[in-house]
């Protein structure tokens, strides 16, 4: 019977586990008014990427800036009041000493600058207030990160802080967060090797293309006991933006290397009713049906836990017409026998 065939060889192997997760961003901010008043601008198109400090929205700072001026005129006037008082108390101290006035006159007018001092306190702070109101009026974003839908446009009156009707929403993308969940029966191996390093995680959208690398990150406190999974987080620089809130990646977390590992092609190992089985060519030719203990499995390649050596020769094609002891020929141009070396 001809065959392809390949060779059991030995190397290094990580050990994974998969999984399907979500794509977070690192941060989102909902972008809100402090102040009350007319949207006058919106400076930014929808979906662009914006740093942190850049204008959003200015609102009509004019009703402000006049209460600005109304609060500094007030200080004004309160310092001239306050100026006078003084020159009061010490004009009545020296009339208060030489007994021309009564001291009761003399506390009058102290009280009266002392007052007046608070008052200044006062607008000064009035000032400060309306200074950070008209700072409000210009709106810039608080992070680096991508615009999403315009929900207020110029023109609209805003109110500030309305928990209903933010003027943006924006996401943090670099880094970002992959979201993914694990059976808690990977719990005490993902502690283990979590402990004593940073852990790789891969991302990999599901059409197969190149993933982009990242850490793990978070391990939650709780077993979800209604799901009987836990929560994972894997931060990923995403310098090139390849990951996108929303998306669906599969997810693959690397605990460990297994050194010396045993492995032969996947599509070598078949499944009968006593469970997985390959083809051995031995040397006279002949094939013999050898079960084995299966490990992991990483893309094309499967650990054996039990069951084969390196050297030996599995059949990786044409088992459907082989039956133990049947001679075989191997085709000329088949697979080539797995490479040996490190795993990546």
């Amino acid at each position: 019977m001809p065959v392809t065939v390949a060779d059991v060889v030995q190397k290094t192997m990580p050990v994974e586990v998969h999984a399907v997760g979500t794509v977070q961003a690192y941060s989102t901010v909902s972008v809100k008014a402090q102040v009350e008043g007319t949207l006058a601008k919106v400076a930014f198109k929808e979906g662009q990427e914006v740093k942190k400090g850049d204008l959003l929205f200015q609102i009509d700072p004019r009703p402000f800036e006049a209460q600005l001026k109304q609060t500094e005129a007030n200080l004004a006037r309160d310092m001239a009041l306050l100026d006078n008082a003084r020159l009061q108390v010490t004009r009545y101290q020296d009339l208060v000493q030489k007994e021309y006035v009564s001291r009761e006159q003399y506390e009058q007018f102290r009280a009266t600058a002392a007052s007046l001092e608070g008052t200044v306190l006062g607008d000064q702070a009035n000032i400060e207030t309306a200074k950070l109101q008209l700072d409000y009026c210009t709106i810039r974003s608080p992070i680096d990160g991508v615009t999403g839908s315009v929900l207020v446009h110029t023109g609209n009156l805003v109110k500030a802080n309305d928990a209903d009707h933010p003027l943006l929403v924006i996401n943090q993308i670099r880094p970002i967060y992959v979201e993914f969940f694990l059976p808690a029966s990977n719990l005490s191996e993902i502690r283990k090797y979590h402990g004593t390093k940073a852990l790789d995680v891969e991302a990999g959208p599901p059409d197969g293309g190149l993933p982009a690398r990242g850490l793990l990150t978070f391990l939650d406190n709780t077993v979800d006991a209604a799901t009987g999974t836990i929560q994972l987080k894997a931060v990923f620089p995403n310098s090139d933006k390849t990951l996108w809130p929303g998306q669906f990646v599969n997810v693959t977390l690397t605990l460990t290397t297994q050194p010396d590992a045993i492995v032969v092609p996947t599509q070598a190992i078949q499944t009968g009713q006593k469970g997985q089985y390959v083809f051995v060519v031995k040397s006279d030719a002949t094939v013999e049906s050898r079960p084995v203990a299966v490990g992991n499995a990483i893309d094309d390649e499967t650990v054996i836990e039990k069951g084969l050596g390196p050297g030996e020769q599995v059949v990786t094609d044409g088992q459907l017409r082989l039956t133990p002891n049947v001679k075989v020929e191997i085709k000329a141009g088949g697979s080539a026998p797995a490479a040996e070396g490190n795993a990546q």
